[in-house]
């Protein structure tokens, strides 16, 4: 038996009674909240064996919920469920109610709340439907379109949503604080600059890994019309197959007939309907598109940004290379000089060691012409080697 008691934010939570503790002590509870259409959550302490008879879910797809495993962004339809692994969104959505896992995460809490917000307001939207059946053959036709997205397909909404704003805002942060950096270390090359732009960078790839994950996600969705076929869960409940066995899809949601007085309004109906049936997977594909669009933008983004990045370390590359030039240079101007230098000093030691000579009559006359022949004899040996390597272009003109 389970027994209830109140736990935080006034939420009733199953607690598992004594017997069953000490029988399932070795199991793992994790934390869960319920969410149906009216967006009552309830709370729920559960072990992945309660989870899976509740939604009627493979262990194997349950371990792609598990935070503990990396495993990339999937959205994965099953017979019964929706599998919905989103970077921090973990849920599982059936078509009466989806599970959230770890709905007192920061990151998790305003997606549990702006379910809350919008699943009411939808699920009004649908029990007023017979109050405003005469406002006319417009706003009955919004409102049909509206009413008509299943309880799945709004869950699903609310999520990637949240993922592609909170990706796009990480992504915005990332570029405020990356181009001043990148024009700074532009201006001036330090190690305090580069190692900036290093941390910066890695970030960059982080981010911008999570985004190709979950834009590879709906890619492949929106490129497999069955897999986006096996996400309709209200069309699963009513017994009818996605297909019929003309090719034309034989199917329609749960919801209560509009009574229309007018021909023209029932004319209308019956091609919006006719319209659906055409269309098998149009709404879901017109769904995954926009946001789609929205994060394949966030990655264009972030492949700017790389781009910005690269073109800076080109032109730090540029000047580093530039500047080692410089370096070789001066070095080889030093190293001529030190050649000339060398050979200046062989003379002098030549001439200091004590040997007697007969023509070393006149010592002062003597030391001013070798003095002067030795220093043109070097000076010409030192032009003639910076006109040879300026010649084989190894210094600037």
């Amino acid at each position: 038996m389970i027994a209830l008691e109140m736990a935080r934010d006034g939420f009733l939570v199953p607690v598992e009674t004594q017997p069953q503790v000490q029988a399932k002590k070795t199991a793992v509870l994790r934390s869960w909240i319920s969410l149906d259409h009216d967006g009552q959550g309830t709370v729920l302490d559960l072990d992945k064996y309660a989870i899976m008879r509740r939604v009627q879910i493979h262990a194997r797809d349950l371990r792609l919920l598990d935070p503990l495993l990396s495993y990339p962004s999937t959205i994965l339809g099953r017979e019964k469920v929706i599998v919905l692994n989103l970077e921090h969104i973990k849920a599982i959505i059936t078509s009466e109610e989806v599970l959230l896992r770890d709905p007192f995460d920061e990151n998790v809490l305003p997606i549990v709340e702006e379910l809350q917000r919008r699943l009411p307001s939808a699920s009004a939207n649908f029990n007023g439907q017979g109050e405003e059946e005469d406002s006319g053959l417009q706003n009955d036709f919004e409102t049909s379109e509206e009413d008509d997205i299943p309880f799945e397909f709004r869950v699903l909404e609310v999520a990637l949503e949240a993922i592609c704003t909170t990706l796009d805002a990480c992504t915005k942060e990332l570029e405020s604080d990356a181009y001043p950096a990148l024009d700074e270390l532009t201006s001036k090359i330090s190690s305090r600059n580069l190692d900036r732009v290093r941390k910066l960078k890695s970030a960059m790839t982080r981010l911008t890994n999570r985004v190709q994950k979950v834009r590879d996600e709906l890619e492949q969705l929106l490129d497999d019309d069955d897999d986006m076929a096996d996400l309709y869960l209200s069309r699963k409940l009513v017994g009818t197959s996605p297909v019929s066995d003309s090719g034309a899809p034989n199917w329609c949601f749960a919801s209560p007939t509009i009574t229309i007085g007018s021909k023209v309004s029932k004319l209308s109906r019956a091609s919006v309907t006719t319209v659906q049936e055409e269309n098998d997977v149009e709404e879901l594909e017109m769904l995954l598109e926009a946001y789609f669009m929205q994060i394949d933008g966030t990655l264009n983004k972030l492949t700017t940004l790389r781009e910005y990045i690269d073109d800076t370390e080109d032109y730090i590359n540029i000047q580093l290379d530039n500047h080692r030039n410089q370096l070789i240079q001066l070095e080889l101007f030093l190293s001529s000089g030190t050649v000339c230098v060398s050979m200046f000093s062989l003379v002098t030691g030549i001439f200091g060691v004590n040997i007697p000579y007969t023509w070393n009559t006149n010592h002062e006359y003597l030391f001013k012409w070798v003095v002067i022949t030795t220093g043109i004899v070097c000076a010409s040996i030192f032009l003639l080697l910076i006109s040879y390597a300026r010649h084989k272009g190894l210094i600037g003109s």
